[in-house]
């Protein structure tokens, strides 16, 4: 847990820096300034997960790429010591001491939390072996037909590798997805103003949605899975963007910089793409009101923000996105076989779907949607119905504010914006149903979706006070339900153990093989491997070397 916390200090001061950086540079630009602390948080965070992947095309991921970054952060920190110092009176003076307080019983709560727990499977699969080559090599050509799951490329590995400080030569460790669920649990930690103002608002039925992802996955984020940055981040976006809307902010730039995180939630999982949907909203307004400089801005940080992960698929795939082959332009030697990459596309979808034959992959949505429906948890079940329903409300809203228009009775701006909001999420939600529907990062879509939705409904039906108790005693009720069942499971797997030291990584019984004279390992039983075993793979890999080193990169045989 110490060590947790450590690396944390070091990140909170490095992501500010960075955030504060980039929040200066864009005010210059576009006269917008950025002031609330965990924007500036995440915008580091964006900005240090941009650095590491670019910094990964040349180099492995270690020492010198710590010195580059402290570098930048006393540059950073050198030129704006003043304005940093009003920054952290006007944090205190406008939260107040007790939400200080709070926060910092969070950072250690989820300290340590995130000191120990379950590793997702996947992890011991690819995810500690990615992170690995980051540490070791930096990016390969062609690492992925070693392993086809090595070109899943995600921006959460390098930050992962960025802050794992395994160059150090202990343990690498794998703290940054606890650092966002900490954030996150800051964020919704505002829920607490729902008793001053006695209502909740929109934003507070995400912050609610949010505390109860950070529940289920406080035993699990340990682990560096990509699923949990993507979902953690999409909460972020979502409750900070309807806090905008609550907020009657009229200005395009705040909801432009959110779209900016949109940009970058799809380097960290590519399902999540629909989101871009939202930035149809500040670019309209960018347009009408001629913020040329702004959308110019916002359109350099976007490539730049993307242009890494794109760069990354390439060189590990030869693919532009692997798995999917439509997008063909780099006629590489280490390009992955199309066959392959095909293969491995739909076996994503169908295992998604909760089948195994990847022969399934063309059955239409009525023969599998039922028995995956099946498969789902009672919780998930009545989450998935809600949100259809909750689509299945957006068309008769859509429908009504039609017939309100052809009558000749325009809608307020700010319930369009609501809709539209609405309908992204929607969107979002049916598109992850369509493809390929695996709960475990599709669940932020059911989640927000038909509960951001009825939420709406609900605060203007119960307008009568007796009614609205009714309603939020129902969410005291299960929240004191999940926080007393939370606590047993907490009680139950304390220990003591990892009060010093993260819990490490998995690792599992290999046999080594060579090619070409140099050492790989495969799995003896299953395909899991680990950290440790280095360079390893579910089996033995059907591939030749592009030269003598293993930075040199593979080629398919």
């Amino acid at each position: 847990m110490i060590s947790v916390i450590l690396i944390w200090l070091y990140a909170l001061i490095t992501v500010f820096l960075l955030g504060y950086g980039f929040a200066t540079i864009w005010k210059k630009i576009t006269g917008y300034s950025m002031e609330g602390f965990l924007d500036l948080l995440m915008a580091g965070i964006v900005a240090a997960t941009v650095y590491a992947q670019f910094y990964s095309l040349i180099a492995p991921i270690g020492l010198i790429t710590h010195l580059l970054l402290l570098a930048f952060c006393f540059l950073i920190f050198g030129r704006n010591r003043k304005s940093l110092k009003e920054v952290a009176e006007k944090t205190f003076t406008l939260h107040g001491k007790y939400c200080v307080v709070g926060a910092v019983a969070l950072f250690f709560f989820m300290a340590y939390g995130t000191s120990k727990g379950y590793m997702h499977y996947d992890t011991a699969l690819y995810h500690a072996q990615s992170i690995r080559w980051l540490e070791e090599c930096g990016v390969v050509k062609g690492l992925g037909n070693l392993h086809c799951r090595l070109a899943y490329n995600s921006a959460s590995f390098p930050l992962t590798a960025l802050y794992g400080m395994g160059f150090l030569g202990g343990q690498s460790f794998h703290v940054m997805a606890g650092f966002l669920a900490w954030m996150v649990s800051v964020e919704a930690a505002k829920i607490g103003k729902a008793f001053g103002r006695k209502r909740l608002v929109l934003s507070d039925y995400g912050r609610i949605m949010a505390i109860y992802y950070l529940l289920i996955i406080y035993d699990e984020m340990v682990s560096p899975a990509s699923d949990y940055f993507m979902v953690l981040t999409c909460f972020y976006l979502v409750i900070r963007w309807l806090s905008l809307w609550e907020a009657k902010e009229s200005r395009p730039e705040p909801y432009g910089l959110l779209c900016i995180l949109g940009v970058y939630l799809i380097t960290v999982k590519l399902s999540a793409a629909v989101i871009l949907l939202l930035t149809l909203i500040p670019a309209v307004q960018l347009i009408k009101e001629k913020k040329w400089k702004t959308i110019g801005c916002c359109l350099v940080t976007g490539i730049l923000t993307a242009l890494p992960y794109f760069i990354r698929n390439v060189v590990i795939s030869g693919w532009l996105v692997y798995p999917f082959t439509q997008l063909d332009f780099f006629p590489v030697d280490w390009k992955i076989p199309k066959g392959l990459a095909d293969c491995d596309a739909r076996e994503i979808q169908v295992w998604g779907r909760g089948y195994t034959d990847v022969l399934q992959y063309d059955l239409p949505i009525t023969r599998w949607f039922g028995n995956w429906f099946a498969k789902q948890t009672m919780m998930d079940k009545l989450f998935i119905l809600v949100s259809f329903a909750g689509v299945l409300f957006l068309v008769i809203k859509y429908i009504y504010y039609v017939y309100q228009y052809l009558h000749g009775r325009k809608p307020d701006k700010g319930a369009v914006f609501l809709l539209y909001t609405e309908t992204v999420l929607g969107a979002c939600f049916l598109f992850w149903v369509s493809t390929s529907p695996l709960i475990r990062y599709g669940c932020v879509y059911v989640w927000l979706t038909g509960v951001i939705i009825w939420a709406e409904v609900i605060e203007k039906l119960c307008s009568h006070v007796y009614a609205r108790r009714l309603v939020y005693t129902l969410i005291l009720l299960f929240g004191c339900y999940k926080m007393v069942m939370f606590s047993k499971e907490l009680i139950q797997s304390g220990t003591t153990r990892y009060l010093v030291w993260q819990q490490d990584y998995d690792n599992y019984p290999t046999e080594s093989y060579e090619i070409q004279g140099i050492t790989f390992y495969k799995a003896l039983e299953g395909d899991q491997t680990g950290y440790d075993p280095f360079p390893s793979g579910p089996g033995e890999a059907e591939i030749k070397l592009r030269g003598t080193t293993l930075e040199e990169g593979f080629l398919a045989q």
